[in-house]
């Protein structure tokens, strides 16, 4: 098999290990646990304080100590042995510290199969702006085929997404013993004390455009955190609606927001064009928008008039996550020296799904459960909304088609709670729009190699 063949091998799979639950966990959380929505904010958050320091530390050990592919291997097979215990779990705060230590293990993995993908193909004279998005873009397509498996055998709110996951993740660790020898390259025997704790990579704060593209990577990594924690429960949640409850969009949700995945597939190919083309502020930019737009066609989107809308949105969404996180990627790689490779991948990983996923789960589900969630409790309450609430037709057209059992005091006997999706997507889409003039405003780009070689060697 060829090397780009064996990479392609593993992208597929790396990602599979993920999309496998990753989509479907809200299903799983609200409906069949039925447990509440702040702590589900802390399901994501998990990734993000994994994310804050394994792939750096990860990203030193396979820097100084340990080959790349073999760690890889070790920590997918930690991961694992984590998928096929959560089902055991009953208790939503013990599921979340059980989440935070398969997040440990696997989120570092993404940045180290980048590096391990990027040396084999250097070593073997490929053009990874070219030849990497081809590897890469099968990593989205092993994503929805996870997704699909998941939903079509009906497992999208039950244990077995994390059993299909952690099979999948035992075939992976054992495969990556098999890939092309990534050895550590920062080995020098007379080495400082920053560069014998392989933290030389931190340096890259010292370059300005680099800190900044950085800290914007954290805002927009919280976007990513955003629509996958919500989107799927988001559309499920129409079947509280009588006139959409039997939809194709209610029944196979995962595989609606899986066109997000298919958009990725095709929004990959095209990246060394715009890169090469616009440069990378541009493709930022861009990515930015689309965002906005993601969160916006959302908003006013249902499975009826607006299904398209939704699939729209779902299109975008290729173009939002590509050219933010792959194109980010790239950007890394090509302006650091070869001896701090896992260790900026770990920073950008850091950044982005540590930082930017606390920001983005913590935020939006304090936020969510504060201001975008009704309930009613009363007839008197449910007046009260009915005569006053006029921003949101979806919401009074769900309280007025679900009847509700009044007792004898007033008071229901079944609550109504229904979240407000119409304005939550909109504040999602504000915030996007927000990031994006700020760094059209803030960001300048030249490329400029000799900068980043001063701190990098």
């Amino acid at each position: 098999m060829g090397i780009k063949n064996r990479l392609v091998a593993m992208s597929f799979l790396q990602f599979f290990v993920w999309g496998a639950w990753l989509i479907t966990i809200a299903n799983y959380w609200f409906g069949t646990k039925q447990w509440e929505g702040t702590q589900f904010g802390l399901v994501f958050g998990t990734m993000g304080i994994a994310s804050i320091f394994m792939p750096t530390l990860t990203g030193i050990i396979a820097d100084r100590w340990v080959n790349a592919e073999k760690l890889y291997g070790i920590l997918h097979l930690l991961y694992a042995a984590i998928l096929f215990y959560l089902p055991q779990v009953n208790d939503p705060t013990t599921f979340i510290y059980i989440m935070l230590v398969a997040m440990c293990f696997y989120m570092p993995t993404i940045a180290l199969s980048n590096s391990i993908s990027y040396n084999a193909l250097k070593n073997n004279d490929y053009d990874v702006v070219k030849s990497f998005p081809p590897i890469r873009v099968w990593g989205t397509i092993g994503f929805i085929a996870a997704m699909w498996i998941t939903n079509l055998t009906g497992n999208k709110a039950t244990d077995y997404q994390f059993y299909i996951a952690g099979l999948a993740a035992i075939g992976l660790g054992l495969y990556a013993f098999t890939l092309p020898k990534c050895k550590p390259q920062n080995t020098k025997t007379d080495a400082s004390l920053s560069e014998a704790l392989g933290l030389e990579a931190f340096k890259l704060f010292g370059v300005y455009k680099i800190a900044l593209f950085l800290i914007f990577s954290m805002f927009l990594g919280a976007a990513l955190q955003l629509t996958n924690a919500y989107g799927d429960v988001f559309l499920d949640e129409f079947k509280f609606f009588p006139k959409y409850a039997d939809s194709f969009v209610v029944e196979y949700s995962t595989i609606i927001m899986s066109i997000s995945q298919v958009s990725e597939t095709l929004f990959i190919l095209a990246i060394p064009f715009f890169l090469k083309r616009f440069g990378i502020k541009q493709v930022m930019l861009i990515s930015m928008l689309a965002w906005v737009l993601r969160f916006a066609l959302f908003a006013y989107g249902d499975p009826v008039t607006g299904l398209w809308m939704i699939v729209l949105s779902c299109v975008v969404y290729g173009m939002a996550f590509d050219f933010f996180n792959i194109s980010g990627s790239l950007f890394i790689e090509t302006t650091t020296s070869a001896k701090i490779r896992s260790s900026a991948q770990g920073l950008f990983m850091m950044m982005t799904n540590g930082f930017g996923a606390i920001l983005g789960s913590f935020t939006s589900g304090w936020m969510i459960d504060k201001y975008f969630t009704k309930s009613f409790t009363s007839t008197e309450n449910l007046s009260q909304f009915l005569e006053t609430e006029t921003s949101n037709p979806k919401m009074l057209e769900f309280v007025k088609e679900n009847g509700v059992e009044v007792a004898a005091d007033g008071t229901f006997s079944n609550v109504i709670m229904m979240k407000d999706w119409h304005n939550i997507w909109l504040s999602f889409a504000l915030y996007a729009l927000v990031i994006a003039i700020a760094f059209a405003i803030l960001f300048k780009h030249k490329h400029d190699p000799k900068a980043v070689e001063a701190v990098s060697h």
